[in-house]
């Protein structure tokens, strides 16, 4: 859909950056002030609630990162984002994000599907809450991601799955016998 030098011009507006393990992307109630896109690495998205920590999602290889309500719309970020491992990221300011569509004229229908995207895979997300089980959240989460489960420490898998370190462990014991 992109002419190869709209897809050129559009590289040449990210950035090279790298993480180290431990670093934050984006600290709760800092603006959003840059979309990336993960090279390598693990980033997971947290946020501290009534004493304890949420894990909303983790973010890895392939998959763009940043809170989009404050990169769109400005305001402060809801989410902490912190690096698991070390992470190569390609960048793009805001600024440079918003010179695009002076690039790509068709930008707003690439826009369109990338936001529409993202809104399936939260559809998704919700739907998997409020309609499975645990179990078959850990079995579906597990298909579709395995490596993660020796890379991530396994009380954010369970909080981003909407259980308990407990409930998680009984039910990966459960499952690995």
């Amino acid at each position: 859909m992109l002419k190869q030098e709209e897809l050129h011009a559009v590289c040449n507006m990210f950035k090279e950056e790298k993480l180290s393990k431990g670093a934050y992307f984006l600290k709760q109630n800092q603006p959003a002030n840059k979309l990336s896109f993960i090279q390598s690495g693990l980033i997971r998205i947290f946020t501290h609630e009534d004493g304890k920590e949420i894990t909303q999602w983790i973010s890895s290889p392939g998959y763009f990162v940043t809170e989009i309500s404050s990169f769109m719309f400005g305001g402060s970020s809801r989410w902490n984002m912190q690096a698991l491992t070390e992470v190569e990221l390609f960048s793009i300011s805001i600024s440079e994000y918003q010179k695009i569509v002076k690039v790509v004229p068709k930008w707003h229908e690439l826009e369109k599907l990338f936001i529409v995207k993202c809104f399936v895979i939260l559809e998704n997300r919700i739907y998997n809450h409020l309609s499975k089980s645990a179990e078959q959240r850990y079995q579906e989460f597990f298909n579709q991601n395995p490596s993660l489960f020796n890379q991530v420490p396994l009380q954010y898998i369970a909080s981003m799955l909407g259980m308990t370190p407990e409930t998680f462990s009984r039910i990966r014991k459960k499952q690995l016998s």
